[in-house]
């Protein structure tokens, strides 16, 4: 296993370059981080593509039910769900040879999708995968509150330190 370690903040940069990001556990009911992400990266010129198992549109695109059900194959999953569905969607990845997960967790440690399983699994299939953190407090143009958010998780060390 060539697994290589990288810092969080090299392995979120090599994320944010993929062009193709599904985002899975976008909600067509409430607000929720999924949401603001998938319409971050939109606006931020990539292709991305919605999953939610239980809508067919969200953000005024097209939902699909999982990874499977895409017509193009993203270069990268963000999986905002609970933990116990992360290890679904990451198996799916393996299946379909998509090579880079990024597990969300906010704020608060309780909605994070990170499973310690799946984690495991991901280096067992050769899956790049960032164990935690938010995507938007490292893409290019982070709002401020994403900026904070960094710097106070990067001064407490609850942010992975290696991936």
């Amino acid at each position: 296993n060539q697994h290589m370690m990288t810092t969080l903040k090299q392995a979120a940069k090599d994320f944010l370059s993929l062009k193709t990001i599904a985002v899975a556990g976008v909600s067509r009911t409430k607000e929720n981080a999924a949401n603001f992400i998938y319409r971050k990266l939109r606006a931020e010129g990539y292709r991305v593509f919605a999953i939610n198992p239980h809508a067919t549109t969200v953000e005024g695109d097209v939902c699909y039910p999982n990874l499977k059900g895409i017509p193009e194959k993203p270069e990268g999953v963000v999986i905002v769900t609970k933990p116990e569905v992360t290890h679904q969607i990451v198996k799916d990845c393996a299946e379909l040879e998509i090579k880079n997960v990024w597990m969300h967790k906010g704020i608060d440690s309780k909605t994070a999708s990170v499973s310690e399983e799946a984690v495991k699994f991901c280096r067992e299939h050769n899956i790049t995968v960032i164990p935690g953190a938010c995507p938007m407090m490292y893409i290019h143009h982070a709002d401020m509150g994403h900026r904070i958010m960094r710097w106070m998780k990067n001064l407490s060390g609850s942010l992975p330190k290696e991936i």
